[in-house]
């Protein structure tokens, strides 16, 4: 059953003009990929040269760091459980997430979206993490509310230079709050894990190239999928091809063990000797959007304990 808990009021913001804007810290920005985007997972488009090809997106996770997330997932679980603070046995922790949507156009207004967008983006949200594209897919328990719209006009931020700078100047809420930076780079996204939470939580959130909301101009990945699938990675999955062909693969045992990232829509694709085919229809997979129609009930499932463990 969804669970609404509350639906702030939406809010909007402009700030119109670089003079009513932090400039960003750090000094003159340059070509090299920041520490904090290679520190996190990221949605690189496939051959798109623009955007780069597809590339190592996250940051390595080694099997022992994996392990030792899993371990100190269940440490705090059972914490959560001993307190009366966690949540049932097959229960999910269903939740209504207030979402901060900052527009980070350049100084000439370039990489604007409209409010229509931005609504739409909610909406594909919600659809996607309520079990709503196909049979198949499993409702996580989790809805999404817009809590504030924010423009900014600042070319540094557009091209999201220095972002753990701009993302502490304009994070809102708490860890329970999804940001989303809208920005002009050289990926699709970058999301952080809620396990990084307590770390850095100035910078937590994803960042999301603005030309994939629905309506956009990114060819093939321009319906929303996006920033469901990094939000997929700011409530804990990992992609589904995590640790290749392994039993262990991406924690969850409802999607298929896979070799490498999937490009487009390869129906029938079998990259691994274990069971089952590839799942290529999983938004934590890297196909084309309209290739995307599920999260699988396991996924729901870590979804919840990951969020019972670290974001609620």
């Amino acid at each position: 059953m969804r669970v609404l808990i509350s639906r702030p009021r939406a809010l909007t913001v402009l700030l119109a003009g670089a003079a009513l804007v932090a400039t960003p810290l750090g000094g003159q920005a340059t070509a090299q990929i920041p520490a904090d985007q290679l520190a996190n997972p990221c949605f690189t488009p496939p051959g798109a040269a623009a955007k780069g090809g597809h590339g190592a997106d996250t940051r390595e996770i080694s099997a022992a760091e994996q392990k030792a997330i899993e371990v100190r997932t269940a440490g705090l679980l059972k914490a959560k459980a001993a307190r009366g603070t966690g949540v049932p046995a097959g229960a999910l922790a269903a939740a209504n997430v207030p979402v901060y949507v900052h527009v980070m156009r350049s100084s000439t207004g370039a990489g604007d979206v409209t409010n229509a967008q931005i609504s739409r983006q909610i909406a594909v949200l919600n659809k996607t993490f309520g079990g709503e594209e196909s049979s198949a897919a499993a409702n996580t328990g989790f809805t999404f509310s817009l809590a504030g719209t924010f423009r900014y006009n600042n070319d540094q931020w557009h091209r999201d230079k220095q972002s753990a700078s701009y993302r502490k100047q304009t994070r809102k809420g708490g860890a329970n709050a999804l940001n989303i930076w809208l920005v002009d780079f050289g990926y699709l996204g970058i999301a952080t894990f809620p396990w990084d939470y307590k770390k850095q939580p100035g910078i937590d959130g994803i960042r999301v190239q603005y030309t994939s909301l629905p309506g956009g101009s990114e060819a093939n990945y321009n319906l929303g999928e996006t920033a469901t699938h990094e939000a997929g990675h700011w409530f804990g999955l990992y992609h589904t091809f995590q640790g290749g062909c392994t039993t262990t693969n991406d924690e969850v045992a409802d999607t298929p063990a896979q070799s490498s990232p999937t490009n487009g829509c390869p129906t029938g694709r079998d990259s691994c000797s274990l069971p089952g085919l590839d799942p290529i229809h999983n938004y934590m997979d890297y196909s084309y959007d309209s290739c995307y129609n599920q999260f699988t009930p396991n996924q729901s499932s870590r979804i919840s304990s990951m969020w019972t463990a670290y974001r609620a």
